[in-house]
């Protein structure tokens, strides 16, 4: 897997840095923005993180710890999410402001900043910093993880309890020499009997290859389960009192509405509106009020108002509005997923075709003669409207799994109040599907893929 997407990165850099500087159907961009990302959250939602099980970018930064081996643990006060996040929120506003959709040279250079990054990252520290605390892409697929319906545990707890050289985390070493790796440990940190759901698991298979127990399954669970996990994990701590997980889950959510938005007319209204009232400002500084507006005010307010109406219903005298906030925030995963489902879907769907005649293209203009055919433009994918039933299921099955999370919650930290304490989210979760169906229904752009949205 690493070894396809490797070459598949290497020809999206090439056609990139060959090709127009401009152009939303060339092979780099259409890969990029069009197939990479829906067949992404498609095998997020059908096994798991199968991108970061085959992650490219970790091919890389193995064969360069063949020349140097790293030196330095990451900083304590570093092991948080906040820069990922804050990266995570930076290649969403470089997104929209520079139309990386359109740019097959901008396009490549951001996927060699990423092979840059994680050779840097990972050559200096031990472990995998890059993907646990920094990359972008990483905190996406951790987050929609959660509502994968696979995992790796254990398959028994007695096995791991006999257990004394815990090979799964430290690795395996030959007997006769101790120096010699032959299966390294999780270096994400996830001790497996302590392992609870997907969060910061890359699918490495790591572990499974370094037990000598034979006793690590890929096996079926229920979608966002471990959402309402209450207790310490490995690696991660309690979720109540990771505020910067919170704070990934709230971004990847309202995220999630504010890239679909960008699409809309609407959203571009919305765009020039600021852009006047703010005294004419560049588009950088109406883009940045925009951001600033969707993924920090709107949350919160909207989780401020949910939370502080969640507390006086249950007569909680014991939690303040903010841990509340914090505690509820990852009920909303659920629905954030859909609408990534809805808006990903519909690029892949309406475009899934048009890889044919961009291939064609580039070959021709690799080889100088259409060895492929002239390219059959024609080829593009189902049409906008036919689109829209698929994008509404998907988030009609977010807004369910965000209603029974809440409930779910609800009786975690409410039992005798369950219902009380969970009206103000169910509200709150039914409000954002409204917006979203809405947001769906408005004309998108096609991004270069032939017709009008």
């Amino acid at each position: 897997m690493q070894l396809v997407l490797l070459s598949l990165a290497l020809v999206v850099v090439a056609d990139g840095l060959l090709g127009a500087r401009t152009d939303p159907t060339q092979l780099a961009t259409v890969l990029t923005w069009v197939h990479y990302r829906g067949l992404l959250v498609i095998a997020l939602l059908a096994a798991g993180n199968l991108f970061c099980a085959g992650c490219p970018f970790v091919l890389v930064r193995d064969v360069g710890r063949r020349v140097r081996q790293p030196w330095l643990v990451f900083p304590r006060w570093l092991r948080t999410k906040w820069i990922g996040v804050s990266l995570f929120v930076a290649v969403l506003f470089c997104y929209e402001l520079f139309d990386l959709w359109a740019l097959p040279g901008a396009t490549a250079y951001l996927v060699l900043t990423y092979f840059a990054s994680a050779l840097v990252v990972d050559t200096v520290f031990t472990g995998a910093s890059f993907c646990k605390y920094l990359c972008p892409i990483g905190q996406f697929n951790f987050v929609a993880s959660t509502m994968s319906p696979l995992e790796l545990r254990v398959k028994d707890t007695g096995t791991c309890r006999t257990c004394r050289t815990a090979d799964c985390i430290k690795g395996r070493r030959a007997p006769e020499a101790p120096d010699v790796v032959l299966a390294r440990g999780c270096e994400l940190r996830l001790f497996l009997p302590l392992k609870v759901g997907n969060m910061d698991c890359t699918l490495c298979l790591d572990c499974v290859h370094a037990c000598p127990h034979d006793n690590i399954a890929l096996a079926g669970r229920v979608p966002g389960a471990e959402l309402a996990d209450s207790g310490r994990r490995s690696g991660i701590g309690r979720l109540a009192q990771r505020r910067d997980i919170a704070a990934l889950a709230i971004v990847f959510t309202f995220g999630s509405f504010l890239n679909a938005f960008g699409m809309t007319g609407a959203g571009r209204d919305v765009e020039a509106w600021l852009s006047s009232a703010l005294g004419g400002v560049s588009e950088a500084s109406a883009l940045a009020a925009l951001f600033f507006t969707v993924l920090l005010v709107v949350p919160f307010l909207l989780l401020g108002a949910a939370a502080a109406a969640g507390r006086a219903l249950a007569a909680d005298g014991q939690r303040s509005v903010a841990q509340i906030a914090v505690n509820f925030s990852y009920a909303l995963v659920p629905l954030g997923f859909g609408m990534w489902l809805a808006h990903y879907g519909f690029h892949l769907l309406t475009g899934a075709f048009v890889i044919v005649p961009v291939t064609q293209r580039a070959v021709a203009l690799a080889f100088g003669s259409p060895v492929l055919g002239d390219p059959l433009w024609k080829l593009t994918g189902m049409r906008p409207g036919s689109v829209f039933p698929i994008q509404a299921g998907f988030v009609l099955l977010g807004a369910m799994g965000s209603l029974a999370a809440s409930f779910r919650f609800a009786e975690r930290d409410y039992p005798a109040r369950a219902a009380r304490a969970a009206a103000p989210w169910a509200l709150l979760v039914a409000f954002l599907a409204v917006v979203a169906m809405w947001m769906l229904a408005q004309p998108m752009d096609m991004r270069g893929l032939g017709f009008a949205g």
